[in-house]
């Protein structure tokens, strides 16, 4: 891999890392509701998860669906149900009056096995593979979740800690409702890209 195309993925695999989508805006709201501790795991799902995930598509996995179209399809339902679940999830975390959050934080295996039902995911992997690893060798695949790896986890990291950030302000149920319905109402709007 030339200097100029490894530049070129690290800048990608920032700018896709760091912007919405449905994994900062369910790490962010549970930075606020849960703290930046308790959601490590979540965050180290993610993060490893991604890198499995960029491996298994450089590795052929897309061929699978290459070969049966409708694949596609059963994804992109199983993906939108999912998110609209866990979008219901976020919007009913907040606390009654003096208790901590409802709900506990996502575990490293259910924001691992998210990558693959995530739609921003899946379109981060098969760009990644497609544009950055030339030939889709196991050695330029696995640079490209090498790359992914070393920039997602403190990408993902800084919505925990905006989360945290807020959890002072969001300290009385009423914020801390409007807050988890807002975050719902985005990941339900990140959506958008699927549907259409």
């Amino acid at each position: 891999m030339t200097p100029e195309l490894l530049f070129a993925l690290i800048a990608f695999a920032f700018v896709t890392s760091v912007t919405p989508g449905p994994n900062n805006i369910m790490l962010m709201t549970s930075g606020a509701n849960f703290g930046f501790r308790r959601t490590v795991p979540h965050m180290l799902g993610v993060a490893l998860g991604f890198v499995f995930m960029a491996v298994m598509v450089g590795l052929g996995l897309v061929g699978l669906f290459d070969a049966w179209p409708p694949s596609y399809t059963v994804l992109k339902v199983v993906s939108v149900v999912y998110l609209l679940w866990l979008a219901w999830k976020i919007a009913n975390a907040a606390p009654p009056e003096g208790r901590e959050a409802a709900g506990r934080p996502l575990t490293f295996l259910q924001a691992a096995a998210f990558q693959w039902v995530n739609p921003k995911a899946w379109a981060m992997a098969l760009t990644a593979v497609t544009a950055y690893a030339p030939g889709q060798t196991l050695m330029s695949v696995m640079i490209v979740a090498w790359v992914f790896g070393a920039v997602n986890l403190p990408s993902v990291g800084s919505w925990v800690l905006i989360g945290q950030g807020m959890r002072r302000w969001l300290g009385t149920p009423g914020r801390l409702r409007a807050f988890n319905w807002t975050m719902a109402l985005l990941l339900v709007a990140s959506l958008w890209p699927v549907i259409a």
